[in-house]
Parts: structure tokens; C-alpha cells; sequence
């Protein structure tokens, strides 16, 4: 482990919600899982984790994976052929964050639209670009959604109306749900009522639910089966995995309701912070528990100020901070403090 990472470990770390770290019960659920081979199908506690993710998604069944990354790689492999093509969202994870990995591994074309300000695709843009049957073009083979992008949700209105979209053009849909609970809890539905629109949902359990590794690929039966032998393909097959599930289950079981005071802890931040006009933060913007500040070529003095208040922010210009279940009401006052005084400073 690098020095710098060791650093921000010992401080309360607004970079993201995947640098939770398990709880000592969370460990416990861990050390007594029971195991088994997960390539051979005989991971006890890993087939509890999926069947439990397909029941709570309303899906038939469910495949664990090793990163959210992988998840929506096997969904895009899955639901398309070589020379098909997903649109998607310029800003999307899918799109920018995971390496290119459905152009690269699955000759998958994708297809980026800007999102509009409040993370949706504008739907008639999209009916634009969808390919007409002809062989000069890649087929149009699925939409991708993401829920939520950038701390924004989705409307439920908004995704009835997707959903009627996808089924007049016939397309697949697919959505990326990192923080989909984050989505439900915000809006006080089950999340069902969210993924049960979709074909397929990923859903990442390491970022505020707080598991250490391992996102769940929901959907059909005959469709998860395919995505199994994609997950084999590209080196998904993790064995005893169960020792990894059981934090999962844990975290499904005692993390998800929680995930209301990160967004109660995000919006105070954003309240405390929104009086220093350097940073352009509006309150009203931050629905659950990430928000953005533009802090321009101050950011490399403003990181190491922020270190002696015991906060450790990345050092990025455009500025996200992120709520977590290892964030405290007590580090977002801290981190208030150390924001204004750093700009009484400057």
C-alpha cells in the first residue's frame, strides 16, 4: 500500500463511497460464511446473495461479479452482438469510466448522448440516433440508463416513459444501477418499483452499502445464464467468492435504509458550504449523497489544507465529495470548517 493511500485511510475520505471499509459485524458475517467452489455452482452463501438480489430486483435470477465494472460488461456483452450498438450517456459510467471494454472485448459500438441537467437522456434526441435498418449502420441493440448519475435521480415518471420508449424501437434496457439504492430510498420506494422497468440492472453493493467487493447482474434466467459464461470468459470466476457474498448479504440486510443519512449528511455539506461563492454550490441541486464544487488550480493547496482538519478530499479541480456510511455528521462540520477557513485565507 502507497504512502499517500495509507494517508487517507487514517482520514475521513470524501473522495468516493467505495473506500468504505467493513464493520467488525460485517468481518464477523464474513468469517462464518459457509463455502464452497462458486465456478461449480456449490458456493452456499454465494447462491443466497443472488438468490436474494434476483428477489429484491424482481428479477428470475442473479449473477455476482467482482466490480460494477464487469456487471454492466456482461450485460452489454450479453444483450449485444458484435457490430451492435447501446446508446448511452456521453458522461455515463458505462461509457467513460470502464475502459472502453464493450468496444474492445465485444465489438460493441457505442453511441454517447449528453445527458440533460437533470442526468436523464433526452428521449426524442435518442429516437435521432437510433440506426435505421440498413446494413451501412451498426443495429441499435439497447438503451443504457444510470440511476443515479451523478447524484441525480431519476424520475419515476421519466423511466415509465423509458421504459415505453425501449418498447416501441424494440430496444433492450439495461441500467446501471451503482447507487439504484440510493435512488429508491431517496424517493421512499421499494426498489423494485425502479428496477422492475428495466430488462437487466446491475447494482454495486461496495459503494454506500458498504461491502468490500461484488455487484449483482439481475434479469432473466436464460439471459444470467449467458452472462455466466461471459463471467467465465473474462476471468470472473472467483471460487470460494462466498467469503465475499456473506458481506454483501450483510450489507443488503443492514445498510440499505441507512444510506438516508449520507443523503441528510451530503445536503448539510452542501448547505454549509453553498455561502462560499468560489465553489458554486446550489443545495437544492444534491439529492442523495455526492455533490460537485469548482475549485479551479486552488485544488493541490486546498487538498493539503483540508488534511489538517482530518478530511481527505481528491484533488480535482471539478470537486466531488461523497457521503458514506464512515462519514460522520461531526467530519461534515469539520470539513465545513476547514472549507471556509481555507477561503477566508485565500
Amino acid at each position: 500500500m502507497s504512502g499517500k493511500n495509507m494517508k487517507a485511510n487514517s482520514l475521513a475520505d470524501l473522495r468516493s463511497d467505495t473506500v468504505t471499509r467493513p464493520t467488525l459485524e460485517m468481518k464477523s458475517a464474513m468469517m462464518d460464511a459457509p463455502l464452497g467452489d462458486d465456478v461449480y455452482g456449490e458456493d452456499p452463501t454465494v447462491n443466497r446473495l443472488e438468490e436474494k438480489a434476483a428477489h429484491l430486483t424482481g428479477k428470475k435470477a442473479a449473477l455476482y461479479c467482482s466490480s460494477g465494472t464487469q456487471s454492466n460488461l456482461l450485460a452489454l456483452l450479453s444483450h449485444c452482438q458484435r457490430g451492435d450498438e447501446y446508446i448511452v450517456g456521453q458522461t455515463a459510467h458505462t461509457y467513460r469510466y470502464e475502459a472502453g471494454g464493450a468496444a474492445v472485448l465485444g465489438s460493441i459500438q457505442p453511441q454517447p448522448l449528453d445527458f440533460e441537467p437533470d442526468g436523464t437522456l433526452d428521449l426524442s434526441k435518442v429516437a435521432r440516433f437510433i440506426k435505421p435498418d440498413d446494413y451501412h449502420f451498426a443495429k441499435t441493440r439497447l438503451l443504457c440508463l444510470e440511476n443515479t448519475q451523478g447524484g441525480k435521480i431519476l424520475s419515476m415518471g421519466y423511466l415509465k416513459q423509458a421504459r415505453a420508449f425501449a418498447d416501441t424501437h424494440g430496444l433492450g434496457f439495461h441500467l446501471d444501477g451503482a447507487r439504484v439504492f440510493n435512488a429508491a430510498v431517496a424517493l421512499n420506494v421499494d426498489i423494485k418499483e425502479i428496477t422492475g422497468l428495466f430488462d437487466t440492472v446491475s447494482c454495486c453493493l461496495s459503494k454506500g452499502l458498504g461491502a468490500p467487493v461484488g455487484s449483482v447482474l439481475c434479469g432473466p434466467a436464460d439471459f444470467i445464464a449467458r452472462a455466466r459464461r461471459w463471467r467465465k470468459m473474462v476471468g470472473g470466476g472467483m471460487r470460494q467468492a462466498g467469503i465475499l457474498a456473506a458481506a454483501c448479504i450483510y450489507a443488503l440486510d443492514n445498510n440499505v435504509d441507512r444510506l438516508a443519512e449520507d443523503h441528510a449528511n451530503a445536503k448539510r455539506l452542501a448547505e454549509g458550504l453553498s455561502g462560499i461563492e468560489e465553489l458554486n454550490i446550489h443545495p437544492e441541486d444534491v439529492q442523495t449523497n455526492i455533490l460537485f464544487a469548482t475549485v479551479g488550480d486552488k485544488i493541490d493547496a486546498l487538498a493539503d489544507h483540508m488534511e489538517k482538519y482530518g478530511i481527505c478530499i481528491d484533488r480535482a479541480q471539478h470537486l466531488r465529495l461523497v457521503t458514506h456510511l464512515d462519514i460522520t455528521a461531526e467530519d461534515i462540520e469539520n470539513t465545513i470548517q476547514g472549507f471556509r477557513d481555507f477561503y477566508q485565507k485565500a
